[in-house]
């Protein structure tokens, strides 16, 4: 059995800080495959990510700001069916053709909310409403999936809600990112309490977090390096690749809210969310066939641009769903259209799919988690919204 020792060794090497316990690394799960989920806040514009290159009223909408057909000039890639991807997400085509990326249309919450903090929270907490529940749907499903130790994990600055609950995770975040705030580092102390290692490092941070004129020490404005989200994409996987590393995984990548210049701001955040995918994937290597990544936002956008060549908030979105344990090499999901009568509200893309029926496809057919407890349990009041099939490869 491994040794403290040889944990911190294992740590070190994969470039992992000394804020997940080491006891924790001794988990162990009932199942060999493993969950990644991606929240990109803001409200990502899918029909930038996966363009219907095949309607007409994409582009009477968008006269300045949707991705040209494919061959044009800085086109979309064609997935065919007439839809495309966004350029800026290239290194993924491959897996698209490898039959490991399903792009999903038309997905959205139940309830219908353009507001960032209530649709983040119904994403998160998984069930029909703001404030629904306490926890997160991502914790639910830990103690679904069986095993013993901390077998989620959270990567980045603070702990999000959709893994937030009574199933112990652990977290890891870079020293370059801005220092945390002492109500975090409380939080973390409570959590790692048990082991005296990280307790007296804990106790250290908080004193140095209090430091400088502004309570968060020199560090905190120091700026993250241009390649942070490979450092959190190769850190992240290192971990879960570890026999007794972690089994469901959550990361958060900001900035999605593109009101104004949206086609150059996705051109050069997507490009990045491409990178850190393909680094995620390279990372995971041995358990890469057992992997499904899915990222996800809060809502879509509108479907005409507005007066900034940005989009406003919209409704139904869409979610790329990817990994070797994925079905993919399609687009998944019942395509509305985008004519004047098929639009919510007369301005946006209309949901099809409750995005809770592909969180249930996930669970039920990558961890074997039963309907029955993905209804009552993990998202409780979703009958209506039933478990999404042909996600998960078989077998």
């Amino acid at each position: 059995m491994p040794t403290r020792r040889d944990m911190l060794k294992a740590m070190a090497a994969a470039g992992i800080g000394t804020l997940a316990p080491v006891g924790a690394l001794m988990a162990k799960a009932s199942t060999d495959s493993r969950l990644v989920v991606v929240v990109l806040r803001g409200g990502l514009d899918g029909l930038s990510v996966v363009p219907p290159t095949g309607e007409r009223d994409y582009y009477r909408a968008r006269p300045n700001i949707a991705v040209p057909k494919p061959g044009a000039r800085r086109g979309a890639l064609d997935l065919g069916g007439g839809f495309g991807l966004h350029p800026g997400l290239a290194p993924l085509l491959p897996l698209y053709r490898e039959l490991s990326l399903l792009p999903i249309q038309a997905v959205g919450l139940q309830a219908r909310t353009r507001s960032h903090f209530d649709a983040q929270d119904i994403l998160e907490n998984g069930t029909s409403r703001p404030r629904g529940a306490h926890d997160g749907w991502l914790n639910r499903s830990l103690a679904a999936i069986g095993g013993s130790g901390r077998l989620g994990l959270s990567v980045g600055h603070g702990v999000p809600l959709i893994i937030r609950g009574p199933a112990p995770i652990r977290t890891w975040e870079p020293s370059f990112l801005p220092r945390a705030d002492t109500g975090f580092l409380d939080r973390l102390a409570v959590l790692y309490q048990g082991d005296p290692l990280f307790a007296k490092a804990l106790k250290a941070a908080r004193i140095s977090a209090l430091a400088g004129p502004d309570g968060m020490g020199r560090s905190a404005k120091r700026a993250a390096p241009g390649n942070a989200g490979k450092v959190l994409a190769r850190a992240m996987g290192k971990l879960l690749v570890q026999e007794a590393g972690p089994r469901i995984a959550v990361i958060e990548v900001g900035g999605w809210d593109t009101h104004v210049a949206q086609a150059g701001t996705l051109g050069q955040l997507l490009p990045k969310l491409a990178e850190g995918l393909m680094t995620l994937k390279e990372a995971l290597g041995p358990v890469w066939d057992r992997t499904a990544i899915v990222a996800v936002s809060e809502f879509g956008r509108t479907v005409a641009e507005n007066g900034g060549r940005g989009t406003d908030h919209g409704t139904a979105g869409m979610v790329l769903l990817l990994g070797g344990a994925v079905a993919g090499g399609r687009v998944a999901g019942r395509w509305p259209g985008l004519s004047k009568r098929a639009l919510f509200e007369d301005r946006d893309l209309m949901p099809t799919t409750d995005i809770r029926s592909v969180f249930k496809g996930i669970l039920r057919d990558h961890f074997e988690i039963s309907e029955a407890r993905l209804e009552d349990r993990i998202f409780p009041g979703s009958r209506k919204a039933p478990a999404m099939a042909g996600l998960i490869r078989k077998g």
